[in-house]
């Protein structure tokens, strides 16, 4: 096959912004293949056509699983092609088939190129017709073991017989930049999934405590990111000290209170890294209920420390789906290996379930806010995973 046809869905609502999306989901399909593997990669009649190289069209399943990472395609297909004449589409048609094993069949044609002389039902009818007396097989519309897919569109006519699945969603940087907390547990990978998949760039945020515990929820981390990084290509990772943050925490203030303490203090660092950054957003694994710090009262003082939108993609799922969905992502079997969380550290025998905000806002009186964040910003380390 000489060329991948890649469709799109959603893409093809966004009337004169149109455009944008498209060069970016050819910027990003560029970056996921090899140079060596396309000779041009370019839009035509609301398709992504990718055209291969002698060395590419050996190398399809590599391609395959490259183009299946990528955001913004709904489905693309490995196509050779035929002059735009009924009986050579009839010979491409005929020679796609021939080898196959099958019984019934069909022939479903798009014609975006409406000058072709003839309508997309009767080039279904002539293909058919010539597969008939050609093979002996048997049509059938409605389960037929195989289609013959072919799409007349500009100069082209495109035949295939397999579509393959992609990712849908939004091409990835369509939507700006947003900063994700990394926990090393199982929702906060399938947070960043999905961000990712409207279209956000995402930088990746961890808060540990080495050397008060092993390095174990680093290297966690660093795997995931190296996972997810195939879904957008050349991440950040910026690992936080929160040690000396949590050991303030734990002297000044009420035990009831830490964990609430915690995270409006990482929200805080993570909107300097957002303006560092200039990314727009948060985003949290947080799910109502899930845990102490995360009901409905608790979510609302927490947030009430920063300014910037915070975005919860699971919010409303329970932990059987956004397991299933790491599993599907590929994340939970990194996720579930032991670590030492840092938010797990001198955690109270009865968290809040209910906190006020005037509480503790006096609570955090006692505490050198800006100092410790500017200390822990500062002794940060920033890891770059590139493609590959």
């Amino acid at each position: 096959m000489e060329y991948v046809i890649c469709h799109y869905s959603e893409i093809g609502l966004k009337g004169k912004n149109r455009r944008f999306f498209e060069e970016k989901l050819i910027e990003n399909i560029k970056r996921v293949l090899k140079p060596a593997h396309f000779a041009f990669v370019k839009r035509i009649s609301g398709r992504i056509l990718v055209k291969l190289t002698k060395e590419g069209t050996k190398n399809e399943k590599e391609i395959m699983e490259s183009l299946k990472n990528v955001f913004g395609i709904a489905y693309f297909a490995f196509a050779d092609s035929a002059p735009q004449k009924i009986n050579k589409i009839q010979e491409k048609a005929l020679e796609l088939l021939r080898g196959k094993k099958f019984k019934t069949f069909k022939i479903s044609t798009q014609r975006s190129k409406k000058e072709f002389p003839l309508t997309s039902q009767k080039v279904n009818e002539k293909v058919g017709a010539h597969i008939v007396k050609k093979l002996k097989a048997k049509v059938n519309l409605g389960k037929p073991n195989i289609t013959c897919f072919i799409e007349i569109v500009e100069k082209y006519a495109f035949l295939y017989l397999k579509k393959i699945k992609g990712l849908g969603g939004l091409p990835v940087s369509v939507s700006g930049k947003a900063v994700v907390l990394l926990s090393g547990g199982i929702d906060s990978p399938v947070a960043a999934f999905l961000g990712m998949k409207r279209g956000i760039r995402v930088i990746f945020l961890h808060f540990h405590a080495y050397p008060h515990t092993d390095e174990a929820s680093i290297e966690k981390v660093k795997k995931i990111v190296k996972l997810l990084n195939k879904y957008q290509q050349n991440s950040k990772l910026y690992l936080i000290p929160f040690a000396k943050i949590q050991e303030e925490i734990l002297r000044k203030t009420p035990a009831k209170l830490r964990v609430i303490l915690y995270r409006r203090f990482m929200l805080r660092i993570a909107a300097q890294i957002c303006k560092k950054e200039k990314a727009l957003a948060i985003f949290t694994g947080e799910s109502v209920g899930q845990v102490a710090s995360q009901t409905l009262e608790n979510i609302k003082v927490i947030e009430e420390s920063v300014r910037l939108p915070i975005f919860r993609p699971l919010i409303g799922q329970d932990k059987e789906e956004i397991i299933n969905k790491a599993k599907e992502i590929n994340t939970f079997e990194i996720s579930i290996l032991p670590y030492q969380d840092c938010c797990a550290r001198f955690l109270p025998k009865h968290p809040e379930t209910r906190a006020k905000l005037g509480e503790v806002l006096g609570a955090e009186k006692r505490l050198n806010i800006e100092n410790l964040i500017e200390e822990a910003i500062k002794k940060s380390s920033v890891e770059k995973i590139s493609r590959g």
